[in-house]
């Protein structure tokens, strides 16, 4: 027979262990569910600390083709975005005009009333919005229509021979130009 001292001593062991064991499997529990959450965590924060949209440079042709520029002439880029996870390449109508200075300019086809594709007139020597009809001279001024603003300029310089430009878009119906993206 035990005495009433074993039994307790039998018991307090037993239950040492057995809140120790407990310990010890909450312990490797957490460290499994903090192993399986990380990458679940960077997954939802990888887009909000990553630039989105980054501007890449895109190719419009060589200098040499807008050496005698005399009316604004029509290219298609192709603009690569990056938005969080998803890549997209679209392209893009763009107008190669000459600026004040005699330089090159590089004009976005979206009119800035409501978005429509702007198109060169040559017979009218201006380019006009087929929605509302909004009119704007060679070098993107504003001569008439309902939009707020002339054709907005787009970022351009040359690179090794080449006139590279930065594709953006614009806020619409707002009298100042914009970047939204």
């Amino acid at each position: 027979m035990l005495n009433s001292n074993q039994t307790l001593i039998g018991t307090d062991e037993q239950t040492d262990r057995r809140s120790y064991l407990a310990w010890l499997m909450g312990l490797c529990a957490a460290g499994v569910g903090t192993v399986l959450a990380l990458p679940l965590v960077r997954f939802l924060l990888y887009p909000i600390k990553v630039k989105t949209t980054d501007l890449k440079w895109s190719d419009v042709g060589p200098v040499s083709d807008f050496s005698s520029l005399n009316a604004p002439v029509q290219r298609s880029i192709t603009v690569e975005q990056i938005d969080g996870w998803r890549k997209n390449v679209s392209d893009k109508v763009v107008y190669v005009t000459r600026n004040a200075e005699n330089g090159l300019q590089v004009l976005s086809a979206v009119c800035p009333h409501l978005g429509c594709s702007v198109q060169w007139r040559g017979t009218l020597n201006e380019f006009v919005c087929p929605c509302h009809s909004a009119t704007f001279k060679p070098d993107g001024t504003r001569t008439g229509g309902p939009a707020p603003r002339g054709m907005d300029t787009l970022q351009s310089e040359i690179q090794s021979g080449r006139l590279m430009v930065r594709y953006q878009y614009f806020r619409q119906l707002v009298p100042g130009k914009e970047v939204i993206g």
